[in-house]
């Protein structure tokens, strides 16, 4: 509206812009100095004022509450996995039938002209169970055989459930089964530690999201109490008629070096185990575990794309269906693991450190943008130096770390660097401030080997551990972030 037709404020409306004239004077002189403001007459002009302050400030007021609340990009694309996990009993033709959702893994059953064969058996024996029922609704055939495509406890402790009392069942697995895992290592305390904080066991319910392939949260009825050991194993490869169908059981050395997939060729459904899921493949675990053979891995993937696969069923997230399409997912995700594989190897050999190896190697962005490549769960840099480890050791090659400095005695060098402990506190203040959190926390690591101000620095590394989490697409690394900067909270009080 021309200000020339502006209606002109009455009695009560001329008090306030008065008022407002006392308190905001500088406003109305700028708005003066502007020569094409000059004939605007007194009122209106400060009519308008009121109007474009008020807005300036409400506009402010509602970009600080959106800054304030908004998510970041990453934290939406993690929490869109969770559709992966809808619990579900999906059926992907008149045979196989599979339950995702109701734990942490998939659960199949493949039904036969003599019985069902059961593929992989859930962690908790509670949530076996309901699964367990939900077949039995589709068929009442009786068990012939169950399946297990590597020895996790998430892919073996629901059992029973699905065997029962039935007497001559096989059980079937590699050779070698359950030989690496934790519960046999000297080192199980710190593992379990470790586990819990990867997996965001204990997070409270409001900071819970996804485990990248599993739900946020899993059932605990009982977990593991089903586990019922092979009866049957193999060492390469085995076929075998289950039910009535013809089975192709192969090893597959990946996620562990027990794992195997089964190719049912009449039903062309393949079930990889944990070797394929939809998210860049845990090539290491972070909450420790013993050497994933790459290599392997990318080829048992590979090998698995060679088949004419039209149904394909992960030990993790939905299955796939469309020949097309699963070749395409299990090509370009043995790529993306031979790549990784390949180029540190190829830093290796060049002369690089770990740190210089790690830097180099990036996945190419026609296949970082894939959606099943996408890291939330195993992450490029972690099995880059899985890698690195695995075949050189602990030293890197540069003799500065042959025998490095003490934790206390290089803290101590680098506070006296930055000027000072307080110096270095308020560099990490500025750290968090200016969105530096990695450096931070580094920063806040050097203060805590000193006595200066614990309990202050512990309070500022607990916000960057949760600003990292904000910002993390990785559920393992989120969850083990949050996790940590709780115990922290508790330990300090």
């Amino acid at each position: 509206m021309p200000f020339s037709q502006m209606a002109v404020p009455n009695k009560e409306q001329k008090i306030q812009i008065e008022m407002y004239l006392k308190k905001n004077q500088l406003i109305v002189t700028r708005f003066r100095a502007a020569k094409r403001y000059a004939s605007i007459p007194k009122v209106t002009l400060l009519l308008l004022t009121v109007i474009f302050s008020q807005a300036c400030q409400n506009s402010s007021e509602e970009n600080t509450l959106q800054e304030q609340t908004k998510e970041h990009p990453n934290i939406s694309k993690l929490r869109s996995q969770s559709a992966e996990f809808t619990p579900e009993i999906i059926q992907l033709n008149k045979n196989v039938y599979v339950a995702v959702g109701f734990d942490g893994s998939n659960a199949s059953m493949v039904i036969g002209e003599q019985g069902v064969v059961i593929i992989d058996a859930l962690r908790a024996l509670g949530a076996a169970e309901k699964v367990a029922e939900e077949f039995q609704k589709i068929t009442d055939k009786p068990v012939k055989a169950l399946i297990y495509t590597h020895s996790h406890q998430d892919h073996s402790g629901g059992t029973a459930a699905f065997v029962g009392d039935s007497q001559g069942v096989k059980i079937i697995a590699r050779a070698g089964f359950k030989d690496e895992l934790q519960e046999r290592s000297p080192v199980e305390p710190i593992l379990k530690q470790r586990n819990a904080r990867q997996f965001g066991r204990n997070l409270p319910a409001e900071e819970v999201i996804n485990r990248g392939v599993a739900p946020g949260t899993t059932p605990t009825d009982r977990v593991g109490e089903g586990y019922i050991e092979p009866n049957t194993t193999f060492e390469d490869s085995m076929l075998v008629t289950l039910a009535g169908l013809d089975f192709e059981l192969h090893a597959a050395n990946g996620e562990t070096n027990d794992q195997l997939f089964v190719w049912i060729p009449a039903l062309e459904t393949l079930f990889t185990g944990d070797n394929y899921y939809k998210s860049f493949p845990n090539l290491y675990a972070i909450r420790g575990s013993q050497y994933r053979d790459v290599k392997s891995w990318g080829e048992s993937v590979q090998k698995m794309s060679t088949l004419p696969v039209e149904y394909l069923v992960p030990g993790h997230t939905r299955p796939l269906s469309g020949k097309a399409l699963v070749h395409r997912r299990l090509k370009n995700y043995a790529t993306a693991i031979l790549s990784v594989y390949q180029q540190t190897i190829d830093a290796m050999n060049q002369g690089y450190t770990l740190q210089q190896t790690v830097d180099s190697v990036r996945l190419a962005d026609s296949l970082r943008n894939q959606p099943n490549l996408q890291e939330f769960y195993g992450s490029v840099p972690w099995g880059v130096r899985s890698i690195f480890l695995h075949y050189v050791g602990w030293f890197d090659g540069n003799p500065t770390n042959l025998y490095p400095l003490s934790g206390s005695q290089e803290a101590k060098h680098i506070v006296e660097l930055a000027g000072g402990e307080q110096k270095m506190f308020d560099q990490l203040n500025d750290a968090l401030k200016e969105e530096h959190y990695q450096w931070g926390l580094r920063l806040a690591d050097y203060l805590l080997q000193t006595d200066y101000e614990k309990t202050k620095v512990i309070e500022v590394k607990v916000k960057l551990l949760r600003a990292l989490a904000a910002q993390q697409i990785n559920a393992p690394a989120r969850n083990y972030y949050l996790s940590y900067a709780n115990e922290l909270e508790r330990n300090s009080e």
